[in-house]
């Protein structure tokens, strides 16, 4: 079936742990095999991924969620190109067969290691909460919060797009191709149509009624009313249309003339209409933040900062963990009772005190202090489930009297990781919040719903809360691009979606590499066991459920569901060496 969008407008220990980690999915439910005409390499990728095998590279290398996506970067690293100008090719063509995830109308947060100088750099191109927004954005005319899904459908939930400048950002600081050659892949793509992947069928289908409360996106995800199949050929001249302006006009092309008017009328003419505006578009401007490092077993792991939460909170998990032996491995009960109050503790502290730093004062030294952790984590020297968390009281010269905020964050998003041929690294975690966002399409992609990660309430009996909404401002993110540095070179570049169980899965992967041995593909398919605010969600259908009498008798609270990770891991050493998860369709590819 083909089928053709048109849209008004601009358009070792690691052997012994090897077979829990492959447990964590079947090959069959990644869409393995479901990928025509991919490259001889791309399918070899395929072919290692399902045997559970890493990918052995010696020059580049790039993994991410889609393997047309991976592939345009690929082709891009081949010509010699830098990984900023294969992030470009691989965002843009994610956008096109990913749609649910990422693409031109959410934002995202980038790690970089820069070769030549040795330097680490994050930038920050998160959406930003319109102007015309206030505290009571997501409130009833009594000041209750709205119910999370009245929230997110339609245009209130839209936040300013970041990643077309984030995307510029990146080329003009360290790529060397030409841009509108990157965007090429994308725009052919788009125009010759994609078959639509197992992963994306099913995700239509799942919400096929809120789809269907935009007319443009009903008529491209569910034409004549049906939901689209896998195997069906998608066409998106809309996109292809978009990419060719920015193609010749760059990221500004985005944020001014037709296409900005085109999404501000979407927003505000929906159903749930938003105040994003034209101003903010032209205003949106890409920060460049200082890096986050923390220590954990000799290195430095590295990632970005508030507003994400993503740094801090891994590195917290990591640093009270620090002082314990857990060697043992994923099935050992006591392992798994450190890391689970560990992040308990992390995340107690991230809902008091994470938030965008240009608003509210963030005590992220204080946080990752030493000190502070061993404080911590002298908590965890029990032998039994804490009974109960709470935040700690890091050094601060401020004061710090904020509520406790319990934002949702569903899982979506996507995770790129590349290695280039010069040295250079690229993590970069990328979304648009929710699964398809604010299910408003314009000019071929859609548009976020990144405002509802914001909390809801403005306060709490009272007292106010870091993460609410306010004009201008970037919403708390638990997005954890990172790379992880030794003796001042890079040796590990990682990164998942899942919402803000983010945080759990990129720092049991590491915990994964680095404790227990394990090569970068059994790290990302061990199964998970993740817990945030008390339960311990394990993971179903592995050997993570094994674990739940055992947890349960330390008195936590225990339930099983689907943990869908996307971590994308490349180890950095004599040779290159690159993960995918099994639970998505992505591939690690090299040279």
């Amino acid at each position: 079936m083909r089928i053709v969008l048109s849209l008004i407008g601009i358009a070792c220990a690691g052997a012994v742990f090897a077979q829990q980690a492959a447990d964590a999915v079947a090959p069959e439910a990644a869409g393995v095999g479901a990928f025509e005409g991919l490259s001889p390499a791309a399918m070899a990728a395929l072919d290692e991924k399902a045997a559970g095998r890493p990918v052995v590279a010696q020059n580049w290398m790039v993994a991410a969620a889609n393997p047309l996506a991976v592939q345009a970067g690929a082709d891009v690293l081949a010509r010699g190109g830098t990984a900023a100008d294969a992030l470009v090719a691989v965002q843009t063509v994610l956008g096109l067969v990913e749609p649910q995830s990422s693409g031109l109308g959410g934002g995202a947060f980038l790690v970089w290691y820069d070769a030549a100088s040795g330097a680490v750099t994050t930038l920050d191109g998160r959406e930003t909460a319109p102007l015309a927004a206030t505290p009571r954005l997501f409130q009833d005319a009594d000041g209750a919060p709205l119910k999370f899904f009245d929230a997110v459908v339609g245009g209130l939930s839209v936040g300013t797009p970041g990643t077309p400048a984030l995307l510029a950002e990146v080329h003009a600081r360290w790529g060397t191709a030409d841009w509108a050659d990157l965007l090429a892949p994308a725009i052919d793509l788009a125009e010759a149509g994609f078959a639509v992947s197992p992963r994306l069928a099913g995700l239509v289908a799942d919400d096929a009624d809120r789809l269907s409360s935009s007319e443009t996106t009903a008529a491209y995800f569910l034409p004549q009313g049906v939901a689209v199949q896998a195997g069906d050929v998608l066409v998106n001249q809309a996109y292809a249309d978009t990419l060719r302006v920015m193609a010749s006009g760059g990221a500004d092309a985005f944020y001014t003339g037709d296409m900005a008017s085109n999404i501000v009328a979407t927003v505000q003419g929906a159903s749930n209409p938003g105040v994003l505006s034209e101003v903010d578009l032209a205003i949106y401007n890409v920060k460049e933040r200082a890096a986050v490092c923390a220590p954990y077993r000799a290195h430095e792991v590295c990632g970005m900062g508030p507003p994400s939460s993503g740094a801090v909170a891994v590195g917290q998990i990591l640093g009270l963990l620090e002082g314990y032996d857990l060697s043992a491995g994923p099935q050992d009960i006591e392992v798994r009772r450190l890391i689970g109050d560990a992040s308990r503790l992390a995340f107690a502290d991230r809902g008091r005190y994470l938030a965008d730093s240009d608003y509210v004062p963030v005590p992220v030294t204080g946080l990752l202090d030493p000190a502070y952790l061993a404080e911590r984590a002298k908590l965890l020297t029990g032998d039994d489930a804490l009974p109960e968390v709470a935040p700690g009281n890091p050094a601060f010269d401020h004061a710090l009297n904020w509520a406790d905020d319990m934002a949702i964050e569903l899982p979506s998003t996507s995770h790129i990781s590349i290695v280039d041929s010069q040295g250079n690294v690229a993590s970069m975690t990328t979304t648009i919040e929710n699964g398809f966002g604010s299910r408003l399409m314009v000019g071929g992609f859609l548009l976020n719903n990144e405002l509802t990660d914001f909390s809801f309430q403005s306060h709490a009996e009272g007292v106010p809360i870091a993460n609410r909404v306010e004009p201008g401002k970037r919403p708390r993110s638990s997005m954890a691009p990172t790379i992880v540095m030794k003796d001042g070179t890079p040796v590990l570049a990682v990164g998942s979606p899942g919402g803000s169980r983010i945080i759990g899965y990129v720092a049991g992967a590491i915990v994964a590499h680095l404790d227990w041995g394990m090569d970068v593909q059994s790290a990302v398919s061990t199964p998970h066991a993740v817990n945030r605010f008390g339960t311990y969600d394990l993971e179903e259908g592995t050997s993570a459920v094994d674990l739940s009498d055992g947890l349960a008798a330390l008195g936590f609270e225990v339930g099983t569901r689907a943990l869908i990770s996307g971590l994308h891991m490349i180890a950095i050493g004599d040779d290159l060496r690159g993960g995918a998860d099994p639970r998505r369709e992505g591939i690690a590819l090299g040279d």
